[in-house]
């Protein structure tokens, strides 16, 4: 009877050692900065736009702009829904185009602010386990959404490898069932702090073989099953008080 309680008091003990999923990204996201948002207008370039965003009580704005021909472009996504600009003058946007530009615009700056948003209200989170990639150790965490308020591609799956010491998200992947669909895995790299907030680059990889599933992404990776696709880099990131937050 003692050796039993005992075992299950060891027991115990360890899995208490192992935090939630919802604690482990919380402190992913204190670690990256992501508490210093509220007030900051960030602006970057990727490929060949330019991306801007602030938020402020609750309000946001997620912005980018390119030129097309002689025109400037403005695409601008707030609380109140998306506006197209040309040369500012706001223009008329069908309605499906309308969520095609505002899921694009939306995507890359979810990306570039990761942690950030993964304690929204729609977000739900499993820990799978604990693993080591690279002779790291790492929790393994799931990550999907609530298809009221999970936006558009609330059916893509989403998986984090963030260190069990430092709780840096150091590689990602995800599902998506857009445009045929398929699975990504990515790498950071070029890890930097502007102004308190983390910002980091990635490796884009796909798998070499149809067969691979999202679950086994880092086991390929491992073992040179992936390829490499494209670099997602952002260029000259600035931070600073935002001035004209609404």
């Amino acid at each position: 009877m003692k050796k039993t309680l005992l075992l299950m008091l060891t027991l115990t003990g360890l899995y208490s050692c192992t935090p939630s999923a919802d604690e482990i990204v919380e402190k992913a996201m204190e670690q990256a900065g992501a508490d210093q948002f509220d007030g900051k207008e960030i602006r970057f370039d990727f490929r060949d736009k330019h991306y801007r965003s602030y938020r402020k009580d609750g309000r946001y704005l997620l912005e980018r702009s390119f030129q097309k021909d002689s025109m400037e472009i403005r695409d601008v996504l707030t609380n109140d829904g998306f506006e197209r600009f040309s040369n500012d003058s706001l223009i008329a946007v069908a309605d499906s185009m309308a969520v095609r530009y505002s899921n694009s615009v939306n995507s890359v700056h979810y990306f570039a602010y990761l942690p950030y948003g993964l304690n929204a209200q729609a977000v739900n989170k499993e820990l799978l386990g604990k693993v080591r990639v690279n002779d790291k150790p790492y929790y393994k965490v799931k990550v999907w959404f609530d298809e009221q308020g999970g936006g558009s591609d609330y059916e893509d799956v989403f998986l984090y490898w963030i260190g069990q010491e430092d709780f840096q998200i150091d590689y990602l992947a995800y599902e998506y069932h857009t445009n045929g669909g398929g699975i990504r895995f990515r790498e950071a790299f070029n890890r930097r702090n502007i102004d308190g907030i983390d910002f980091v680059d990635y490796r884009n990889y796909k798998p070499a073989a149809q067969k691979a599933t999202l679950f086994t992404l880092d086991s390929l990776y491992m073992n040179d099953g992936l390829e490499l696709l494209s670099l997602i880099e952002l260029k000259d990131v600035k931070v600073g008080p935002c001035e004209d937050c609404k």
